[in-house]
């Protein structure tokens, strides 16, 4: 099995657009014998168990995460009948197996030049394997990594939003996320629908999304595999440093400024929040906000 490769037309587009702009891409995965179904359950069984998620697929584009229902069949049953399960299922942190790590660096390898030019090195390398029942939502949620979502098998719509607009996710939102007390999931409006842009995969695409850029996700008729490689950079960890710093001014009765976006490095807040929490501070704050 050779390396991942992205087509050169889609590693000169991706450079050209990252870090702010979605982009797709091609690549050679769809065969590759780690991402077909029966490896998945070899997988799921390899995992801890808090690193495999799954979900019944008819949800709701918003919903609070205490609101999903609990899934009826085990891991391996949910995969091994995913076209009838209703379901869909996130397989966490695959790097932590060794054949899925090297998988995770050969497919970030071709566009590490890219990355390192305009954010830095690549730091927290993580891969995720979603696996999708026909039909199947993955509701409203940012996510705060830099990421690639490789679509393997099947087909599938992500609608994503401007990663700037407040009024699509508030800047408390964004604050309380970056500081662990809110989760993923982002509470839904109707009247966003119209600011979203959809972007349909197909076996052998991949689309880059942006850091924190809201988006949901609607799988297509047939079973969904897709594999999802992320990273994080120092201007995308001095931006959650600077939520958190937020968060906590607003704890005093500070309406702080939004951390800048790319190109803005948000040093000043990032470095005072570390040393807060270096100092142990940042945990009294924690127990004063529970």
């Amino acid at each position: 099995m050779t390396n991942t490769t992205f087509t050169p037309d889609s590693i000169a587009s991706f450079a050209e657009a990252y870090p702010e702009k979605p982009n797709k891409l091609r690549h050679d995965l769809c065969d590759h014998p780690l991402l077909q179904l029966p490896a998945l359950v070899e997988l799921a069984t390899q995992l801890r168990s808090d690193h495999v998620e799954y979900n019944q697929g008819d949800l709701p584009i918003g919903i609070n995460p205490k609101d999903v229902p609990k899934p009826t069949l085990d891991v391996e049953e949910t995969i091994r009948s995913i076209e009838e399960s209703g379901s869909w299922m996130a397989l966490k942190f695959i790097e932590n197996i060794p054949e899925y790590q090297k998988l995770l660096v050969d497919t970030l390898s071709a566009i590490e030049p890219a990355v390192r030019g305009k954010t830095g090195e690549m730091i927290k390398l993580e891969g995720f394997i979603f696996v999708s029942s026909p039909g199947a939502v993955t509701p409203f949620h940012f996510d705060p990594e830099h990421n690639i979502l490789l679509q393997i098998r099947g087909n599938k719509v992500l609608t994503m939003f401007p990663a700037e607009d407040e009024n699509i996710v508030p800047p408390q939102d964004h604050e309380s996320f970056a500081y662990g007390e809110h989760h993923r999931n982002l509470e839904w409006r109707d009247d966003i629908s119209a600011l979203g842009s959809p972007m349909a995969l197909t076996a052998g695409e991949a689309l880059f999304v942006p850091v924190k850029m809201p988006h949901w996700v609607q799988n297509g008729p047939d079973v969904s595999i897709s594999l999802s490689v992320t990273w994080r950079s120092e201007w995308s960890v001095a931006e959650s440093d600077a939520r958190a710093l937020n968060a906590l001014l607003r704890q005093v009765g500070i309406s702080p400024a939004a951390p800048g976006r790319w190109p803005a490095n948000n040093a000043g807040k990032s470095i005072a929040f570390r040393a807060l929490r270096k100092a142990g501070i940042t945990k009294v704050a924690r127990s004063m906000m529970s």
